[in-house]
């Protein structure tokens, strides 16, 4: 049980990480490009946590890199369309929409693997895409380009995610994820430099914090204590602890930015949270998991 609290509050920890990054990117590209940062981001992210893993490095395997590079190269597609998303958008919109990659995956997985969508995951998603609407849609029935790429960023998140479930089966977990962050990296500096934007390093305190902040904290510590904790607590846990991330990128845009949202916005993002909150967990159990644990300590 220690364990499990242990692994509890390191997610939280990594909650708050990637619920920052919102405000961080848009810090980031006040200075810089979008494929630039998530170079740097990802570059960063592998050069930290390959020193302190530098023994699994040394391990490496071919199918490990491949699999990395796999990964990888759906992470940075994942990253940018967030990242060009964050440029148009509020970050308190991006942190809503980007925690609907929970609601695709259960359409990706009912598309692609056949498997059945139960009336709960139905109802949830049903509620989040009502919550997008309230969220995005503006009174000429349009949404705004920032929010559609947060949204495809998400779609591309949930396949990532069915992706490295897939992959980490065959090879060594922690070590497919730095590797992963390497070639992250790596095509994000080629897209910049094959793109129309100039390559540079950050040329502010503000800019060398945010994406310090994003590559150490929200990459290499974010993904590499999620691969950890996840090991030792439940999905309930995890599926109660991950919904929190777009309420602490409110907070973050609120305090560091002075974002708001009207008051439609603020119905369609609860809605939203809602309906993530009713597909990923099953309520039912955890009452009841919670009324006989209640009725043995009685008895004890």
């Amino acid at each position: 049980m220690k364990m499990q609290v242990k692994a509890d509050l390191m997610m939280v920890v990594v909650v708050i990480f990637w619920g920052s990054s919102y405000v961080f990117m848009k810090m980031g590209l006040d200075s810089i490009d979008g494929f630039n940062l998530i170079g740097l981001r990802f570059a960063i992210a592998f050069l930290f946590a390959g020193l302190i893993f530098y023994k699994k490095l040394m391990k490496l395997d071919l199918k490990t890199i491949k699999y990395g590079a796999i990964l990888g190269f759906v992470l940075f597609l994942s990253f940018s369309f967030i990242t060009f998303g964050v440029k148009s958008t509020s970050a308190s919109n991006a942190g809503f929409l980007v925690s609907l990659a929970v609601i695709f995956v259960p359409i990706l997985s009912a598309v692609f693997l056949k498997e059945k969508l139960n009336t709960r995951v139905l109802f949830g998603i049903c509620l989040a895409f009502l919550g997008i609407g309230l969220l995005t849609v503006n009174t000429q029935l349009q949404i705004n380009t920032g929010d559609a790429l947060c949204i495809l960023g998400a779609l591309f998140y949930a396949i990532y995610i069915l992706v490295t479930g897939t992959l980490t089966k065959h090879v060594d977990s922690l070590s497919l994820g730095i590797v992963q962050l390497g070639f992250a990296g790596f095509f994000g500096l080629v897209s910049s430099i094959v793109s129309t934007e100039t390559t540079t390093l950050p040329n502010s305190e503000a800019s060398w914090i945010a994406i310090l902040s994003l590559g150490i904290f929200c990459s290499a510590i974010g993904f590499t204590v999620q691969t950890i904790s996840q090991k030792y607590t439940t999905p309930t846990n995890t599926g109660l602890i991950f919904s929190l991330e777009p309420v602490v990128a409110v907070v973050f845009a609120f305090v560091l930015l002075g974002e708001t949202m009207t008051a439609q916005g603020y119905l369609g993002a609860t809605i939203l949270l809602a309906g993530v909150l009713v597909s990923k967990i099953d309520f039912k159990k955890v009452i009841l998991k919670g009324s006989r644990d209640h009725h043995l300590n009685s008895k004890l």
